[in-house]
C-alpha cells in the first residue's frame, strides 16, 4: 500500500501530499496537419509568430493571389481618393478576351471609382478592374507608361517589405514573361501588411459587392461580384483574401480567419486541386485555432454566372 510523502516547512509546518497529485501540466500542443499542397505558411495576425510552414524558399508563381499586391498598392499611394472616378476603356475588356482571364465585366464607358474598382478587382478577380486601376494610379502619359509605372510601384512595394524572392511583372498575374513570383512567407508577409489596412480588409470579406455606376449615356449601370473566396462563409470565422489559379501556379489560396481576439493569416501555393487548397486551408486555421472545422466544412457555392478562380 502506497503511504502519503510528509514534506517539512520552515517553521515546523508538516503538509501531507498525495503521491497521486502531479503539477500541472501544459495540455498538449495539437499535431501539425498535413497537407497535399506544394507550399504553405500561417502566421498569427497581430505577432506575426510563425504556427506552420511547407515548402518555402522555393519561388513559385502566386496567379491572382498578386492582386492583393494591386490593391495595397493602390491604397497606399499618397493622396489617393476612393472616390475618383475611372472611365473603363475598351483596351481592358480587350485585353481580358485575349489572356482569357478572370473578368468583372466592366463595361467600355461606365464610369466606377476607386473603391468599386478594388471590389471588382478582389471579389470576381477582374483582370479588366486590375488594368483600369494601374492605367489609372500609374504614372506616364500613354497607356502603357502608367500599367509599366504601376507594376514598379508593386515592386517597390514588395522591397519596402523586404520581399527579396518576390517579383512581379504583372498588374494581375498573368505573367508573360515567367517574372512574378513569391515564396509562401514572402506572400503571407505581404498579405499580413495588406490585412492591416481597414479599407483593404472591407474590401475582401464581402461575399457580395453591389456596384452602381453611370453609363457614357448618362443612364446606370447595376454591378453584382460574388467573391471567389468559397471559405467566406464556409469556415467559421473567415474574413477573407484572395483565390489565384494558373496553369503553372496551380490551385492557390491566400486567406484570414478571425475568432475572438484571434486572427490568423496564412497561404497555399499550388494546390493539389481547388477544393483541397480549401482544406488544406482549412486545416491550417483548426491547427491555430485548437478546432476541427475542416472535417465537416462544406463549401459555399457560387452562382452559375460567378467568375471562378
Amino acid at each position: 500500500m502506497r503511504r502519503a510523502a510528509t514534506v517539512v516547512l520552515t517553521g515546523g509546518l508538516l503538509l501531507t501530499v498525495s503521491p497521486l497529485a502531479t503539477p500541472a501540466q501544459a495540455a498538449a500542443k495539437p499535431k501539425p496537419p498535413t497537407l497535399t499542397s506544394a507550399g504553405a505558411y500561417l502566421i498569427d495576425f497581430k505577432t506575426g509568430k510563425r504556427l506552420y510552414t511547407k515548402g518555402d524558399g522555393v519561388r513559385r508563381e502566386m496567379a491572382s493571389t498578386t492582386k492583393i499586391a494591386t490593391a495595397i498598392t493602390v491604397l497606399t499611394t499618397p493622396g489617393i481618393k476612393l472616390d475618383r472616378k475611372v472611365t473603363i476603356k475598351q483596351a481592358y475588356r480587350d485585353y481580358v478576351t485575349r489572356e482569357g482571364g478572370s473578368t468583372a465585366d466592366l463595361k467600355t464607358g461606365d464610369k466606377l471609382t476607386i473603391r468599386q474598382l478594388l471590389s471588382g478587382l478582389m471579389l470576381p478577380s477582374g483582370c479588366d478592374a486590375a488594368y483600369a486601376l494601374a492605367d489609372a494610379v500609374g504614372k506616364g502619359s500613354t497607356t502603357a507608361a502608367r500599367t509599366k509605372s504601376f507594376i514598379g510601384m508593386m515592386n517597390k512595394k514588395a522591397a519596402s517589405l523586404k520581399l527579396k524572392n518576390t517579383k512581379f511583372d504583372s498588374f494581375d498575374g498573368i505573367s508573360a514573361g515567367g517574372q512574378n513570383y513569391t515564396t509562401a512567407s514572402e506572400l503571407t508577409k505581404l498579405a499580413q501588411h495588406a490585412f492591416g489596412n481597414a479599407t483593404f480588409r472591407d474590401v475582401v470579406k464581402a461575399k457580395i459587392y453591389k456596384a452602381t455606376a453611370p453609363t457614357s449615356a448618362g443612364k446606370k449601370r447595376y454591378y453584382t461580384w460574388e467573391n471567389t473566396n468559397k471559405l467566406l462563409g464556409s469556415y467559421s470565422g473567415a474574413v477573407g483574401m484572395k483565390t489565384g489559379t494558373g496553369t503553372k501556379a496551380g490551385p492557390c489560396l491566400v486567406f484570414a480567419a478571425t475568432r475572438g481576439s484571434k486572427t490568423y493569416v496564412g497561404v497555399i501555393l499550388k494546390g493539389k486541386s481547388v477544393p483541397e487548397r480549401y482544406k488544406d486551408a482549412a486545416k491550417l486555421l483548426d491547427y491555430g485555432f485548437g478546432s476541427s472545422t475542416a472535417k465537416t466544412m462544406k463549401l459555399r457555392q457560387l452562382s452559375p454566372n460567378a467568375q471562378q478562380d
